[in-house]
């Protein structure tokens, strides 16, 4: 029979091993903050507007980040009282978790930074940011926190190495192909001697662009602080991004990235020197050589229909253009001092006087219609079968006579270039000399010099018209 013992020695044991229990097991949202920082922008009394449009602040970010995938912005009142504020969960972490870390940095705030109008506080789990200072959507570098993990690597060269390719894909699959720009990843190794695998996550907030989250991530990684060196773990706390990595899984699911080590064989006695390192690629790269002659063939089997089609299209339009050619439109006058030119070549080879003395009779159409009135039937001398024949005066006093072909004439380019060309050559007391030809307007106009006493009507119609006086 056992002796009877006083309830109060059970309660004790048994008290203590609860709250030892409660300890190691507490969730982890509620965990302590793992570093705060608190604003440089001035401070604010407890009652005024500041304190008030900080306390709506909170309490939205605090309702709303969960709600609205884990990332939340915001921004109260009016200057000089306004204030700016996000709040950013990290990307493996559940609705619950993330509503519960930050009800505890609502609560820590005003303890953690009390009266000052700015503050950053980071838990493991996510991140409060608030500031009388517009600070969203910018890169932040101001603010960087470095932690790391007190044990050291055993070959810090090698794990430096994979480290670089690891952190450097998470960062990328970040910043250009998550849409919660948060990624985790793990190298794995298979190397004798055994290696442990690495295991990494970096996040930036959503207020930035894609190329920004890029360069935030950038300057943390490039170049690595010394402080790391050697070490199995460490993370870099920023206003707008983060990272971490150990040699252990602390981020929750599977990663988004699982990589092999690239340093599978051992090095050679004498290793030839290897070309500078490029940047990783966004997908992962193919592990075995299988997968890159797929990858190889899978490349030409879209780029040879793709070159082939190109060529047929381009085949096609060269004949059509071939069969359409366009038709090239000159000015008229340009038109006809080519026709000019072309007509005095065939008649006399390329004598260049033949092509002055043509070019010369080019009169414009404006000084034919000021030197006939515009045509004017008073000015009128005959009409014959090849148009009518107008009386007018150049502007230098000479007195002229201007055949006007009508639309209808037969008289086409080609009579009209060969009469040019040989009244051109000819100059004779007995022959009507040509002064000039203007084919502008859809006109075709012969001028000759003016003659008295009926001779040009003559030569012109070949009949005397007894109401022309000449």
């Amino acid at each position: 029979m056992f002796p009877s013992l006083p309830s109060s020695s059970f309660l004790f044991p048994l008290c203590l091993l609860l709250f030892f229990f409660l300890l190691n097991h507490s969730p982890p949202a509620a965990a302590d903050p793992l570093y705060q920082i608190c604003g440089k922008t001035g401070n604010y009394t407890g009652n005024n507007t500041y304190a008030s449009n900080l306390n709506i602040l909170l309490t939205s970010l605090d309702a709303n980040t969960s709600l609205s995938g884990g990332f939340f912005n915001a921004t109260v009142g009016q200057t000089p009282n306004q204030i700016y504020g996000l709040a950013l969960c990290r990307g493996d972490t559940n609705a619950s978790v993330c509503r519960s870390c930050l009800d505890t940095a609502i609560q820590d705030a005003p303890n953690l930074c009390p009266y000052y109008k700015g503050a950053i506080i980071w838990y493991d789990y996510c991140l409060l940011h608030y500031s009388n200072q517009r600070f969203l959507s910018t890169v932040d570098t101001s603010n960087e926190i470095l932690m790391y993990n007190i044990n050291n690597i055993t070959d810090p060269s090698r794990f430096d190495k994979l480290l670089d390719v690891l952190l450097s894909r998470i960062a990328d699959w970040a910043a250009y192909n998550s849409t919660e720009m948060f990624a985790t990843g793990e190298m794995m190794n298979s190397t004798k001697p055994p290696f442990p695998t690495i295991y990494g996550l970096a996040q930036c907030t959503r207020d930035l662009s894609r190329s920004q989250c890029r360069q935030c991530l950038q300057g943390m990684l490039v170049p690595r602080p010394t402080l790391f060196e050697g070490k199995q773990g460490a993370r870099v706390l920023g206003g707008t991004c983060n990272y971490r990595y150990e040699i252990y899984s602390f981020y929750e699911g599977k990663p988004t990235l699982r990589l092999q080590s690239p340093l599978e064989t051992a090095p050679s006695p004498a290793p030839t020197p290897t070309p500078a390192r490029r940047a990783p690629p966004l997908i992962t790269p193919p592990e075995k050589e299988g997968k890159k002659t797929n990858v190889t063939g899978m490349v030409l089997a879209i780029a040879l229909p793709l070159l082939a089609a190109f060529l047929l299209i381009s085949i096609i339009c060269i004949c059509f253009w071939r069969r359409r050619k366009p038709v090239v439109r000159l000015p008229l006058r340009k038109c006809l001092t080519i026709v000019l030119k072309l007509g005095a070549l065939s008649v006399d080879g390329t004598r260049p006087e033949d092509i002055a003395s043509v070019e010369s009779l080019l009169l414009d159409i404006s000084t034919l219609r000021v030197a006939t009135a515009n045509f004017a039937e008073e000015n009128k001398l005959g009409e014959g079968g090849f148009g009518a024949v107008y009386k007018g005066r150049l502007p230098d006093g000479r007195e002229i006579a201007v055949k006007r072909l009508s639309a209808s004439s037969s008289q086409g380019f080609g009579e009209l270039r060969n009469e040019l060309v040989l009244v051109a050559k000819l100059q004779h007391r007995n022959l009507v000399r040509l002064l000039g030809v203007c084919m502008e307007e859809q006109e075709k106009l012969l001028v000759y010099e003016y003659l008295p006493n009926r001779s040009l009507d003559t030569i012109l119609f070949g009949i005397v018209s007894s109401s022309t006086k000449i």
